[in-house]
């Protein structure tokens, strides 16, 4: 099962001010953001819990467009892998843990 989007952070995003001012760069913090809401759109039942991994490969420039592709083994599995690519390069890679329905806390 697998889920694609296409994104791309704009150049007047309020994090990008004053993070390498002479060549920006989107945050990775930003890129893992855009995964969490692709993540929402494409399964609406379900709570991130963890990042189990992730790997920074390559930098993202702002406007620059980039696609997230999200996929699991099945309806039900709780580990969701995630690539962001740009073109046919992988930018972004790892792994989300998942949780479905309400998480009841004590």
């Amino acid at each position: 099962m697998t889920f694609e989007l296409r994104r791309s952070i704009a150049a007047d995003h309020p994090s990008l001010p004053g993070h390498f001012p002479a060549a920006p760069l989107v945050p990775g913090v930003l890129i893992l953001d855009e995964v969490l809401a692709a993540l929402r759109d494409w399964r609406k039942d379900c709570q991130l819990t963890a990042i189990r991994t992730v790997k920074f490969l390559q930098p993202l420039k702002p406007e620059q467009p980039f696609t997230i592709c999200l996929s699991t083994s099945n309806d039900d599995a709780t580990g969701v892998n995630f690539c962001c690519r740009i073109e046919d390069h992988a930018m972004v890679e790892g792994q989300l843990e998942i949780y479905f329905g309400t998480k009841v806390t004590s």
